[in-house]
Formats: C-alpha cells, structure tokens, sequence
C-alpha cells in the first residue's frame, strides 16, 4: 500500500520514522512519500519537503512566513492527489496537517492523526472538526483519552513513542566511556544544552543558557545538542570563544552521560526526565505570540513533565523569567541541591509508571495496516 506521510519538526520526524519501521514489517509492499526529515528517510521514505523548510512557530513567525506556508500547502494538496495514497498520516504539526486533512478527507482519502494536537491547551473547536475528517486518532499522552472522551470522541492510546525511542538506545548498549572519549569529554561533569530545533527557539533560548558559562566552565563541561538543519556557523555565532561542545544528531548519547540540563520546552523535556537527568525548563516566544496564545491558554504548566503529573515537578522558566539570574539559581539547584535532586527523580519515577510501557510505535503501525486491510 502507498503512505503519504507529514510531519513537520524534528520529534515529528523521529516519531514517524520509527512508525515507518514497523508499517514495514506489517506491510511487505508499503511505499511512503514523506514530508519529514533524515529520519524518516533513513526507513526508506521519499522525501518531497525537508523539515528544515517547514518548522515555523508563534503567530508573528507563520505570518512573516505565509507566502512559503500556503505554497506548501498549496503544493501538499496537489501531489497528494497525484500520488494517490492508500492512507496518510499526519504527525503533529497541526496548523498545516488539520488543513490537509480537512481536504484529505473531502476527496475521499484515509486519514490518521498520529500524536494529537494540542487541544487540550487550545483551539478546543478543532475537535468537531477532527470528529468529522479523521479515520483514527492516535494519542500519546495518558490524559488525553479521558479529555477526548470527555467530547464524545474516541481515541486510541498505546503508550508514548519516546520509550520505545528510548528503549531501542539503551538496548543498542551505548558505550558510555567511548562517547565520552570521542568527544574528549569526561574529566568534568557534563551539562546537556537542548535550545531546541526551530530557528527562533536557538536565538531565543541559546544566549542565556550560554550566559552561565563563564562563572561554571571550570566546573562542568558544556555540551549544546545540535540539529543538523542548521550549520555548525549558525551555532558558532552565539558559541563565540567559549570552549562548548556542539555535537550533531546525538541528543540521547548527551543526555546518556548528562549530570544535569537546561532544556527548551517541548519533547525534549520529557527525554530528560526519562534518562533520569535534573532539569530546568526554558521557554520564550515573541511578545505577540506569547499575548495571543496566553488569551487562550488553558493549561498551568508549559512542560510535558509538569503537565503529565499536574504537578510542578520541573521549574519552568518563561518569557520575563527567562532570564540570566534566574537561570544561575535554578543551575545551583539542579546541580547542587541534593534535596533538591532527589526529589526531582522520584518525580520522574511516577512519570515513567504513568506512561507505561514500551511498544506503542509497533501497536499504532498495526492498528493502522489492520484498518486498511478492512
């Protein structure tokens, strides 16, 4: 069967090539064209657009970038009806992939959504619409079955795709001691910098979690993870002279010997709780966007860690409080306060037993194949 499938950032990307995986073994003749990134084409995806060209975020950003928005959109809609797709499956990515599946669904294609917008926060009318376009909704939150129940919409829910990511990894039986050799680290404890994957995060979030540097460099060793969308120039513009570690593609090897993290808030938050790392949770998007989205918010906390206990498990800095003092206290915290720590990982306990288990990558590729076999 042929698979048109969109995502349009890097988790998206993650998330999705490991669905592709398994879809495979379900489906001996599957094909996929692919909106997505390495990942997804490492599994055999083609690839029509990469994410590097689509990950646009806050509302100033999608306005300054419409003429490119709506010529992709413009674009997906014609070659999906080119291509024909026996199914597509739209991961994330919300403001472009409900627009194509509204359009999907009125030309009579199959449509999976694959990680659930964020209704929950938001924009909570999206669900009647959803109702009406989409063959199935997979969820990977616990909470967002019962929400969606809760507006007579059934959903599925097999766990959350990071422990299978995670899982695959640690068994993979990564050499701690050779990583660290190859990147000549070690001799000091090592701090993970995640400025996340988007432009306007990095410029955002990178400046002040370097500005910590100078007074910790004899300390720890600071390691930025880098995303390969963009070039080792446009991390060396805000790494200057400092002796940092920017290391591509290698997320989960950094957090693996991680001793804390300063982390933009998004996936990556819940990566670090499951490799056991302390955090501090960063976030600041335009003053515009931030007013607009805060009019609608209906959720506390930013971070998926704190969302999915209800609880402030990790302190979570945003716009105004993102800031270099308050960054250097929290930095005491996580790297100092022993009290402080230990109540942070047994946080992180109660977050994995809430997830559950493994395999959810595998269940949603054979709920999906099973569906279209029907």
């Amino acid at each position: 069967m042929k698979y048109y499938v969109i995502a349009g950032e890097v988790s998206g990307d993650m998330h999705s090539s490991l669905l592709l995986k398994y879809i495979k073994e379900k489906d001996k003749e599957a094909e996929f064209r692919c909106w997505g990134g390495d990942n997804m084409q490492k599994e055999g995806g083609f690839l029509v657009r990469h994410i590097k060209d689509l990950a646009f975020m806050g509302f100033v950003e999608v306005l300054t970038h419409l003429k490119t928005v709506l010529g992709n959109l413009s674009f997906c809609k014609k070659d999906i009806l080119d291509y024909k797709p026996d199914a597509i499956i739209l991961t994330d990515y919300p403001g472009f992939n409900l627009k194509i599946a509204k359009f999907a669904h009125k030309h009579g294609f199959k449509v999976f959504y694959y990680i659930s917008p964020q209704v929950w926060i938001w924009k909570k009318g999206r669900i009647k619409t959803m109702k009406k376009v989409l063959e199935k909704l997979y969820v990977i939150l616990p909470f967002e079955k019962p929400f969606y129940a809760q507006h007579n919409m059934e959903v599925d829910y097999y766990g959350n795709p990071l422990l299978d990511e995670i899982s695959i990894f640690k068994n993979k039986g990564e050499n701690k001691e050779a990583f660290l050799q190859k990147h000549n680290l070690g001799s000091k404890p090592i701090i993970a910098i995640l400025p996340g994957s988007r432009t306007q995060e990095i410029k955002a979030m990178l400046p002040i979690q370097l500005s910590i540097y100078d007074k910790y460099k004899d300390k720890f060793d600071f390691v930025i993870a880098g995303v390969n969308m963009h070039s080792e120039e446009f991390y060396k513009k805000y790494i200057g002279n400092r002796q940092v570690k920017l290391i591509f593609n290698d997320t989960y090897n950094i957090l693996n010997v991680a001793n804390a993290g300063l982390i933009t808030s998004g996936t990556a938050t819940l990566e670090t709780a499951l490799f056991d790392v302390p955090q501090v949770v960063c976030y600041k998007a335009s003053k515009i966007s931030y007013a607009i989205a805060n009019t609608f918010l209906s959720v506390k906390y930013i971070s998926l860690v704190n969302i999915i206990l209800d609880r402030l498990a990790v302190v979570e800095l945003l716009q105004k409080m993102w800031n270099k003092k308050n960054l250097e206290e929290e930095f005491e915290r996580i790297c100092f306060d022993y009290e402080y720590i230990t109540k942070m990982k047994k946080n992180y306990v109660e977050l994995r037993q809430i997830l559950g288990n493994a395999g959810a990558s595998e269940k949603i590729a054979t709920s999906i194949v099973e569906h279209l076999k029907k």
